[in-house]
């Protein structure tokens, strides 16, 4: 590319189209609005849902679900993939994982699954670890560290179960 060629085919004032101003134009006689009826007509509105008069689809179909806006986001990530991304004796943290690109979303958790193999001693800082993930990580030799956030309801309900039974 070279400098004259850095502004070719751009245009500072593009003249507007003249609609409805006869044949020649291109857009004479009905001006792109089509036939007769309420759309040729100035200031017609319609709903993006309106099917002609029948109940919109959008209304037929029942309402099932509810959407928590409140609710975190969980990244999961496998010790098989601690293990091909990371060398033996380094700290794992959500930060690590992150600037590493095992997660591809943005996350408020995470946590370790036990899927793969780990032979690496990695000292592995998360929200949240499956049994066979703590099992595995110390297994080779590793350290767990559960980090501080909110813990799932049904270990909240365990708690309370125990300290009502004391």
């Amino acid at each position: 590319m070279k400098l004259n060629d850095v502004h070719q085919g751009i245009v500072g004032h593009k003249k507007l189209m003249r609609v409805g101003r006869g044949p020649g134009s291109g857009k004479g006689k009905t001006a792109g609005r089509g036939g007769k009826g309420q759309t040729a007509r100035a200031g017609y509105k319609a709903l993006s849902i309106f099917q002609g008069g029948a109940t919109p689809l959008v209304r037929r179909i029942p309402k099932r679900g509810f959407t928590n806006s409140f609710a975190l986001q969980v990244a999961a990530v496998n010790v098989g993939d601690l293990e091909r991304v990371f060398q033996s004796g380094d700290e794992v943290c959500p930060e690590q994982v992150d600037a590493k690109h095992l997660v591809r979303h943005r996350f408020d958790l995470l946590k370790v699954l036990g899927n793969g193999e780990l032979t690496k001693k990695l000292k592995v800082s998360a929200h949240r670890f499956s049994q066979s993930a703590r099992e595995k990580i110390e297994k080779a030799g590793g350290e767990v560290v559960v980090l501080a956030g909110r813990t799932p309801v049904v270990e909240k309900q365990k708690r309370s179960k125990e300290s009502a039974g004391k």
